[in-house]
This record gives C-alpha cells, structure tokens and sequence, in this order.
C-alpha cells in the first residue's frame, strides 16, 4: 500500500485521538494497529502523537535532561587532570582518589560535595568526553648515544625482557638517556633512568657525563634513596654499565647483574618505557652542557621523582597473545608505583609506614609549580642550533 499523505495522516490522527484516550488497553492495541496501517506510521510514533497530542508532521522531540556532568564538575576534573599531566581516562580515574584528596588536604581545590560526589563515581569513557577538547598531543623525536662496553661481557649473562616480569620490587632495568640535542659530539648531560620492573616506580639523576665514575656514583645514590634494596640490574651494554666498578658492587652486595642483547631494545621495554614518559616528555631533546645544567635538572627531578611515583598510575601488561599478524595486549588495572609498592608481601610494615608519611605530606599541585619553574631555569642553558 501506499504510504499515506502528511494530510490523511494528520486526519487519522485527529479521529483516532478522543477514542484512544478513553479506550482500555486492548482497545488502545487495535487503533494503534489501524492507525499504523493506514498511516503508515510506527507503532511507537503513532503511540506518541497519539499521546502527547501531536500533530503527523511534528518534527520527533528529543527528550532532554540535565547533564549529570556540569561545567563545574568539568572544570574540576580538567584542573586534576592537568595537574597530574594529562593522562587517559583510565589512568585518571586510577589516580582522581589520591590526587582530590592531597589537593583538598593542601587548600589547592575548593568544590562541594556534590562535586566531589560525582568525580568519584565518574568512568573514564565519560572523563575522556569531556576532556576531548582539551587534549593537546606531543610528538618529538631523538637520537641513541649508546656505545658498546666489551670489558667483562662473557662474565655478565644475557636476560630478556620478560624474564623477571613476576620479580619482587629491587629487581631493576637501567639506562643513560643523552641531553645532547642534534648531535652527540663533545660533552653533554645525560640522565640515569632506574625502572623497577614489579612496581614501575622510577628513579632519575642527571650526570655531567658518560664517565663510569659519574654514572655508577649517581646510581648508589639512587640506590640510597629507593623504598627497597637493589636485588637485581640490568642494563644495556654501553661502556658506562659494563665495566668492573658496578660488576664489582653487585657482586660484593649479593645483586643480579644481567645484560641486554645488543641493539634489543625491548630487552630493557620497561626503562624504554620511562625513558619516554618520564625523561623525554619532561625534559625534551634539548642539549645541555655545564655542571649548572646538570644542578637544575637533578633539582627538576627531585620534584619529578615524588610526583611520578606517588600521583601517575601506571597500567602493567600482564599478557601478550598472537594470532597470526593480530597481537591481543592485555593490561591490569592502572596503580601508581606508591600503591603497588603498598599492596605487595615483599614490602615491610615499617616501609609501607614511611611511604604513607611521605605521600600525606606531598602536595602535586606545589611539585607541579616547582617542577615548572626548574624548568624554566633549566632551558636557559638550553643550548640551541649546531654543536661542533
């Protein structure tokens, strides 16, 4: 049959409409059935005009609701999701608790309860959303300084990337990351980048140089300050690691020493990993040079290293399937290094207590402010252009 015109069905409408309001359920059924046959409409608009007194050509009403989500809740979530650097949505969620709390704790955000209510029930697919226009992205590109180190290599054993995956906290990947910009030639700064594979928690130093001396000095520094004792390292196999000073250490303090595969980056994936998120990303590909670089950058990290661990959660891959060309990654829920290192067995009651001490005294808003101004101090010996 054909389909009716806007006048019959606006005519069919009207007849139908005193009877339908007065008709029982069953009657109701076979006007709607009429009314859809002979007006060629659906079941439910029918139903709707009929009910809400509309005329056929009425364009459909779309029925609104106020947002659950106001620009006051957006505006908090924008200010803690800046101040944590902008991570996803699941990582934000992961970190909102801690982060809201250490800011309300510190008077740096003021928001109601109803406010604070609704970002702590708030899903991450909806924290993208509304934090879709505001997402800026970063894109920069490097070069590799590592130079192999041949002195003792036959007496370091070989470890690959996966072998220490289910390892307590201490069993560590570290790495040099170069400062020195577009070319690698003279003396520049480089950062000692310490990934612990259990709970992700990172530790940086900045160094004047590649020497051994400066590299495995900064490194038992590291070493001092860590919430657990080093149990294992391993390194690539650039001259700076490989050499008789940290074979020696290790070995004298009953330490796992191992080495990567040459030119297999993904041996070392974990310290890979940071040396993106936490070096590059902070610090850029800039060169630096001089012992004042090396002061500003170390002061850069000592906020950067508090506010990395205990406020940036951190998803763990925790399987990796193939089919075919299709690789599946499957990740855990992301936790800040702080949180796993409190949820692990192998972590002392009295160390878990002086890690809650240090994050109830932390404030991310102020590490964020003192991370901004070291470095803007640091990019005035920023040296710019070509080097040699």
């Amino acid at each position: 049959m054909a389909l009716a015109t806007m006048k019959t069905r606006r005519e069919i409408i009207a007849r139908a409409r005193p009877k339908y309001g007065k008709a029982t359920k069953k009657e109701k059924g076979l006007i709607l059935d009429g009314i859809c046959e002979g007006a060629g409409l659906s079941r439910s608009r029918a139903k709707r005009l009929l009910a809400a007194n509309e005329s056929a050509e009425s364009v459909k009403k779309t029925r609104k609701r106020e947002p659950k989500y106001d620009e006051e809740v957006t505006a908090a979530l924008e200010k803690v999701w800046a101040i944590m650097d902008f991570p996803c949505g699941k990582r934000l969620i992961a970190g909102i608790s801690d982060t809201l709390d250490a800011l309300i704790r510190n008077g740096e955000i003021d928001i109601g309860e109803t406010v604070m209510g609704k970002l702590a029930v708030i899903s991450a697919s909806t924290a993208d959303r509304l934090l879709a226009r505001s997402r800026q992205g970063l894109n920069l590109k490097g070069k590799s300084a590592t130079k192999p180190g041949t002195l003792l290599k036959k007496d370091i054993p070989i470890r690959l990337g996966t072998e220490w995956d289910d390892a307590v906290p201490g069993f560590v990947e570290i790495d040099l990351v170069a400062h020195c910009g577009d070319t690698a030639a003279g003396e520049y700064v480089n950062t000692l980048d310490v990934t612990d594979i259990c709970t992700g928690w990172t530790e940086t130093a900045a160094v004047m140089n590649k020497a051994q001396r400066h590299v495995f000095k900064a490194l038992l520094s590291i070493g001092e300050r860590l919430p657990f004792p080093f149990r294992g390292i391993d390194s690539d196999n650039g001259s700076e690691f490989i050499n008789a000073h940290l074979f020696r250490y290790c070995k004298e303090n009953g330490i796992v020493f191992t080495r990567s595969r040459p030119y297999r980056k993904n041996d070392n994936c974990h310290v890979e990993q940071k040396n993106w998120h936490v070096v590059r990303r902070n610090i850029g590909y800039g060169r630096y040079e001089g012992n004042e670089a090396v002061k500003l950058m170390n002061c850069y990290y000592s906020s950067l290293r508090q506010y990395t661990n205990f406020f940036q959660p951190q998803a763990k891959l925790i399987e990796k399937t193939r089919n075919g060309s299709h690789i599946v990654k499957r990740y855990d829920s992301p936790k800040t290094p702080y949180r796993r290192l409190l949820d692990s067995v192998h972590v002392s009651d009295a160390e878990k207590t002086m890690l809650r001490d240090i994050f109830y005294s932390l404030n991310p808003a102020k590490l964020k402010r003192d991370m901004m101004l070291a470095l803007r101090l640091l990019m005035k010996y920023q040296i710019t252009g070509k080097t040699r």
